[in-house]
């Protein structure tokens, strides 16, 4: 397997640059793109003013990073980003979505589009830290095309005041989609929405939802499963709650258009268990100690944001 360069690019504020441009991988903010690849501006509405553009045309070995800060107070972006993976590509890529400081008062709209040919095969993670007074609205079109297979994990360690998130995911034949969201949630008001569509012969996916309310937080979560021909499809769902003064709606919906399809769900919403927790205190750990266990575990362990270059308060 032939490896492209180790890439990554940063946007801070407003501000990018074009890091990369060669044979193998092609990396450089939107309006670049728009201004030099005809084909491309079918995925765009208009001419972008900021966001990234990458281009994956032979496989890679390391991880392609890209990086959008919020660094100054008050400032507005609307990043337009365009992910191209080539057919039969492997690769992986990691996008943040970052504040430097929780008290920033930032806008951000962010709408993205995965583009995943024949046959590639990608592993997709974004980590979103905002500040808690930052208003994020943001979408996701991800387009499997036939056996594409595409592992995606999505992780909000912290919430913005107001968060809006869309995913909407199309699924050709054999496609594969994994597709999982976390969000750990102290304060804000959030609404999420995951609409995945079997629209190839059999194709899969599964759409995991894992979300934490704590106090002063309204959580609204609609997940879709829609099969329009023989595919398989699964729904997990599942929220815990933490104070009084919080709550979690969680709404998991099966559409299914062809009798050959097969669709599932499962979805709870509860608080911790007391006997997990005071068995956990049993062992010697304290309630915050336990507590933090339960979390990591339904969660996953969090893992540290680092952009290279940019110092972060969070």
């Amino acid at each position: 397997m032939k490896n492209a360069k180790t890439v990554n690019y940063t946007q801070i504020d407003n501000q990018a640059a074009t890091i990369v441009d060669e044979k193998d991988v092609v990396i450089l903010n939107s309006s670049q793109a728009y201004d030099n690849y005809d084909w491309c501006r079918e995925w765009y509405d208009e001419k972008p003013e900021e966001g990234y553009f990458v281009w994956v045309k032979k496989s890679c070995s390391e991880t392609i990073n890209t990086n959008v800060v919020v660094s100054s107070p008050s400032i507005t972006q609307n990043a337009k980003n365009l992910v191209v993976i080539d057919e039969g590509v492997e690769t992986k890529m990691q996008h943040n979505f970052v504040a430097k400081n929780n008290d920033l008062l930032a806008n951000h709209t962010g709408t993205t589009k995965v583009v995943v040919k024949q046959g590639a095969k990608i592993e997709i993670n974004h980590n979103l830290a905002w500040g808690n007074q930052d208003t994020v609205e943001s979408s996701m079109d991800l387009i499997l095309d036939k056996g594409a297979d595409v592992v995606f994990s999505q992780r909000c360690q912290k919430v913005p005041k107001v968060f809006k998130l869309k995913h909407t995911n199309h699924l050709d034949d054999n496609a594969n989609l994994d597709f999982v969201t976390t969000i750990l949630a102290d304060g804000g008001n959030i609404e999420m929405s995951d609409f995945t569509y079997l629209n190839g012969k059999k194709c899969k996916g599964l759409s995991t939802t894992r979300m934490i309310a704590r106090k002063d937080t309204v959580i609204d979560s609609e997940t879709q499963m829609i099969a329009a021909s023989s595919g398989t499809g699964h729904i997990d769902c599942m929220g815990l709650l933490f104070g009084k003064e919080c709550s979690i709606k969680a709404i998991p919906e099966l559409i299914n258009n062809d009798k050959e399809a097969s669709l599932t769900h499962e979805a709870s919403v509860g608080k911790i268990s007391d006997e997990i927790l005071n068995y956990l205190r049993s062992r010697g750990l304290t309630e915050e100690e336990s507590i933090k266990l339960i979390i990591d575990g339904f969660l996953g362990d969090e893992e540290k944001i680092t952009i290279e270059g940019v110092e972060l308060a969070l």
